[in-house]
């Protein structure tokens, strides 16, 4: 709901930091598998058509100036209305997707915000919990930019269909912005409005610069992290690598902080407003104004949720099986290893005849699996070969995919390997199986996925 102004953060937009232009996010060409340490468990590339809008099995489109119920112009002030037109929300057929602010002859604004569908975002216990998106704020700065407010946030899953439970429920900013100031806010909204351990309705925040390049004129990546393997707990944002922000659970409380973590977890939105508490406060006047240009979107390449560490399922709930399995997240496996991986991270090696290995509570949604793909190296000699078979639920059930591997020149050369699947739909656990009728190691996997 974002009720609030962060007047308080207004100094720190004058700081001038010099970084080098390294900094800065390079361009890309996709989604890349997890990073190093991390397990990937949900993310969206809009790779859509140009002019479509994005998944609706994925998003959830808001449209009108509130919630139905909720408070009035998204309790914050902003005088846009959301639309789904594809005037102000599409994905541009290069890999991103563009929210676009409009407005028409009668000067009314409008614009887009979406929501996830999902509402589990959360880390496992004991691990930690990665919210990640590349993106380009609106290109758009001085009068021009007076009220744009672009974000990419979280809000706790009680707040949907409630719209008392603010900010009790929980919201992690990832990345907010105004006015087209070069600076990314960050902030907890937390507790009881006003006021609380959370100093509402500004919220627990900072902000900083961009590195290397102004937050308008590049893509940069914006991260929060959860950080359940420390204690106390601990909440942290990142642009480009660089931390600038943290929050402890002392910081909060117990009685605040169990209202904001012990619920089914957080559901992730993107959104461009127009005018509002935000960049009225920053601004110190009424935005927008004559002056406001409307036309600059704010483009994202991706968003992406990681776990690491911790046990059980990742986020307390599903794995997605057509997000980047890594193979060492394993549940349950046969006495194999882990090593160092030449793409980062580990991989799960030395596997030959018997062996599996366990990855539970996989969701394949409503169907439409036809493949499966895994990434795997072999440095078996001329006469070793062997099956990976993928299994639904158990072991002794018949395999539902497969497909034969020899040596690939090396347990580092690695090749991503396509099947064909039976269809499946629901949430199963799944079984790698290695068989070869012998008992030299056959195979490495670094990670494995299931295509549509």
């Amino acid at each position: 709901m974002r009720i609030r102004c962060h007047i308080a953060f207004i100094a720190a937009v004058a700081v001038s930091t010099t970084l080098p232009l390294s900094a800065a996010v390079p361009a890309r060409a996709a989604l890349a598998p997890a990073p190093s340490g991390w397990t990937q468990v949900w993310a969206e590339d809009f790779t859509g058509p140009a002019g479509t809008l994005p998944s609706s099995a994925d998003w959830i489109i808001d449209t009108g100036t509130s919630y139905p119920g909720g408070p009035a112009r998204w309790g914050t002030g902003e005088v846009q209305a959301y639309t789904d037109s594809t005037s102000n929300l599409a994905q541009d057929g290069a890999g991103n997707l563009r929210i676009t602010p409009l407005r028409d002859d009668s000067g009314r604004w409008t614009s887009a915000r979406i929501e996830t569908r999902r509402t589990d975002f959360k880390p496992p216990d004991g691990g930690v919990l990665r919210i990640e998106g590349r993106i380009q704020m609106p290109n758009v700065t001085g009068a021009e930019a007076a009220g744009y407010w672009p974000a990419f946030w979280a809000l706790g899953e009680p707040y949907r269909g409630n719209y008392q439970s603010w900010p009790s429920a929980g919201e992690f900013d990832v990345m907010e912005n105004v006015n087209g100031a070069d600076a990314v806010w960050g902030s907890l909204h937390c507790g009881v409005n006003p006021g609380g351990p959370c100093d509402e309705t500004l919220g627990n925040g900072a902000n900083r610069p961009c590195p290397g390049s102004s937050c308008q004129s590049a893509f940069h990546m914006y991260a929060f992290e959860w950080d359940r393997s420390v204690s106390p707990n601990q909440l942290r944002w990142y642009v480009d690598g660089e931390r600038y922000h943290s929050v402890s659970q002392s910081e909060v409380g117990d009685s605040y902080w169990t209202d904001m973590t012990e619920h089914p977890g957080y559901f992730i939105l993107l959104n461009v407003a127009i005018g509002g508490a935000f960049p009225d406060g920053v601004a110190g006047s009424a935005t927008p104004t004559g002056l406001t240009a409307p036309g600059s979107p704010m483009l994202v390449d991706y968003v992406a949720v990681y776990t690491s560490g911790g046990a059980g399922a990742p986020l307390g709930g599903p794995r997605d099986a057509y997000g980047t399995i890594q193979a060492e997240s394993y549940d349950a496996a046969s006495t194999v290893g882990k090593e160092a991986c030449s793409e980062g991270g580990e991989d799960v090696g030395w596997l030959s005849d018997g062996d599996w290995l366990r990855y539970d509570n996989v969701d394949f949604g409503t169907g439409g699996v036809h493949a499966f793909a895994a990434r795997v190296a072999s440095g078996a000699g001329g006469d070793v070969s062997g099956l990976v078979e993928v299994r639904i639920d158990s072991r002794s059930n018949a395999p539902i995919g497969s497909f034969a591997l020899a040596g690939t020149g090396g347990w580092q050369s690695w090749r991503t390997v396509p099947a064909d699947a039976a269809d499946v739909v629901g949430r199963h656990t799944v079984f790698l199986t290695f068989i070869s009728g012998q008992p030299a190691d056959f195979v490495n996997v670094d990670w494995f996925q299931f295509l549509t």
